[in-house]
C-alpha cells in the first residue's frame, strides 16, 4: 500500500505549505522550538536522514517525532511518546459561529493558561502564530479554545481543542472545532486531527462531527546521539 501524507504529516507540512518555518539540516527539519516541539525527516528508513536531525538538534539534543509507526536507531534514547487516533474529516464542511474571536500573539498568556489547565496537547508561547486560533471569551476571560497546526498539502490539522472545566458540557468545544473546520474548507482544504486513544469522549465527540478514524498515530520523544 503506498503511504499516505499523513503517515508522515510533519514532514510534509514544513516541505511544503509551512516550509518558512522550517529550520533545516538535509533531509530532517523541524518548527522554532518556541513554536512547536516537532521534528521530521524525510525517510524514517534513512540512517542519513537520522544523522540530518541528530545534526539539527545537536548532541544529546531533543527530538520530536511523530506520524506511523517507526523504528528509532540504536544510538538514539527513546525519552517517552504516546499513541493516539489519527482522524480525517473528508465530510466534514464545519460552520461558522459569530460568538467566536480570533486570537493572536497578544492573547498568548491567556492561551498558555488555559492550555497548562487543561492539557489537550503542546502548545508553546509562539504557537498561535501558526494562525486560525480563535477561542470564546465570558466576562473577557478565555474559556475555550482550538486552531490549526499542522499543513501538509491539501490538509490542515484542528489542534489545541480545550475547554475550562467550569464550563465543559456546553458544546463549546464542538462549536470551535467546527468552525476552525468552516475556515480550513474555505481554503479548499480538509481537516484532520489527532487525539488520544485514551480520551474517549473526545474520540466520540468528533464522531459525531463527522470526523473517522484513519489510523493509529505515534508519537515519540527521542535523544539524539552524544
Amino acid at each position: 500500500m503506498d503511504p499516505h501524507i499523513l503517515d508522515n504529516a510533519a514532514w510534509a507540512a514544513l516541505a511544503g505549505p509551512q516550509a518558512a518555518w522550517a529550520e533545516i539540516s538535509g533531509n530532517a527539519r523541524r518548527f522554532p522550538v518556541d513554536v512547536s516541539p516537532f521534528c521530521a525527516i524525510a525517510d524514517r528508513d534513512d540512517p542519513q536522514c537520522w544523522a540530518d536531525l541528530a545534526t539539527l538538534v545537536g548532541p544529546s539534543g531533543t527530538a520530536v517525532l511523530t506520524g506511523s509507526e517507526f523504528n528509532v536507531p540504536s544510538d538514539w534514547e527513546e525519552l517517552g511518546g504516546g499513541v493516539g487516533k489519527q482522524m480525517t474529516g473528508e465530510p466534514v464542511f464545519g460552520q461558522a459561529d459569530d460568538d467566536a474571536i480570533e486570537l493572536g500573539l497578544e492573547d498568548a498568556p491567556e492561551m498558555l493558561d488555559l492550555i497548562s489547565r487543561t492539557e489537550p496537547g503542546p502548545f508553546l508561547p509562539r504557537t498561535v502564530e501558526l494562525g486560525g486560533y480563535i477561542g470564546f471569551r465570558v466576562d473577557g476571560a478565555l474559556i475555550a479554545m482550538a486552531g490549526r497546526r499542522l499543513h501538509p498539502p491539501g490538509w490542515v490539522e484542528i489542534s489545541a481543542v480545550c475547554t475550562d472545566p467550569a464550563h465543559r458540557g456546553k458544546g463549546l468545544g464542538g462549536r470551535l472545532v467546527m468552525a476552525v473546520a468552516a475556515g480550513i474548507r474555505a481554503e479548499g482544504q480538509v481537516p484532520f486531527l489527532h487525539v488520544s486513544e485514551t480520551n474517549e469522549n473526545a474520540i466520540k465527540l468528533y464522531e459525531k462531527l463527522g470526523f473517522t478514524i484513519r489510523t493509529q498515530g505515534k508519537f515519540k520523544v527521542l535523544k539524539a546521539p552524544n
